[in-house]
């Protein structure tokens, strides 16, 4: 019965894996496998604080050692619901949607607990989304996300609806720090997997509708429609905290990798082409206060 149990759970989407009192991993469904990139041999056996998922809240703050809803679920047997990033085991981060249950015995004493997760948005609806735009030659070839030529027209759409009837959107301008010293460190291959781990960070963390792509070299521009100045703000701390706390492993070190941000919504007199250089800009703001930070203006 326990076999077909634990087979049942292989079949499901969603993330599930067992731990017990110590928080050992003692079960880890193929849904986990998918979505952290972890396979059930690499999990079993350690600590899920052992530097698997790293949850982080919204604001870039571990969850794994001090406010971890499993941790608290096994303490007093209550069911919760949390959403956070986790940690893919190529060095993104994955906005997740977390539950927690108590596991117990037959006579109801708590001997573990079960965390269920799931994407926030759908790794298959993301990959379908890319499929499409790759048959119409508007992907970039190494970082699987949207080419400056998709980006170019999405921006002229959107700038053409906000001329038409005022519906506002803003852009981001992101530029991973130091990456010329990050290649010339480490080599190019690792460059390339910085590149893609940026990527992914932000193209899973925006939203269904929202338009994250390569704009060339290190630079990536984001597209964010019904988005006012202050929206856009939030929407650029969170990503710039996400990739903030990716990394890229190299022969076992993780290596960190950061963004400099710069933002910006149109007004009366600019053209797309300005909207981008003004965001330029303000992303040169935020390199030159410290980098890894955001300037909207």
């Amino acid at each position: 019965m326990r076999r077909d149990y634990l087979r049942m759970l292989d079949t499901m989407k969603e993330g599930v894996y067992f731990v017990d009192p110590d928080r050992i991993i003692t079960f880890w469904n193929k849904g986990a496998e998918r979505i952290a990139g972890y396979g059930r041999d690499e999990v079993v056996g350690r600590s899920c604080m052992d530097n698997i998922l790293v949850h982080v809240d919204c604001n870039g703050v571990g969850m794994c050692t001090r406010d971890c809803p499993l941790a608290y679920t096994m303490r007093d047997g209550v069911s919760r619901e949390a959403e956070f990033f986790l940690h893919h085991r190529r060095g993104h981060r994955v906005p997740i949607v977390v539950r927690t249950t108590p596991l117990e015995d037959d006579d109801g004493k708590i001997i573990g607990g079960i965390e269920l997760f799931s994407e926030v948005n759908s790794e298959e609806t993301l990959r379908k989304r890319m499929e499409e735009l790759e048959k119409r030659a508007l992907v970039d070839e190494l970082t699987k996300v949207p080419n400056r030529s998709y980006l170019d027209s999405e921006l002229s759409g959107l700038f053409q609806l906000w001329e038409r009837s005022g519906v506002p959107f803003g852009i981001l301008f992101f530029d991973i720090d130091h990456f010329k010293r990050f290649n010339d460190t480490y080599g190019h291959d690792v460059g390339d997997v910085a590149l893609q781990t940026v990527a992914n960070s932000l193209s899973a963390s925006a939203r269904s509708f929202d338009t994250i792509g390569r704009w060339g070299g290190e630079e990536f521009v984001g597209l964010f429609p019904n988005t006012d100045k202050a929206m856009l703000e939030t929407i650029a701390e969170r990503l710039c905290m996400l990739v903030r706390n990716s990394w890229v492993d190299v022969g076992g070190v993780r290596i960190s990798v950061t963004v400099s941000i710069g933002g910006t919504c149109p007004t009366d007199g600019n053209t797309p082409k300005t909207l981008v250089k003004r965001a330029d800009a303000l992303m040169y703001t935020s390199k030159q206060n410290g980098r890894d930070r955001v300037s909207i203006g």
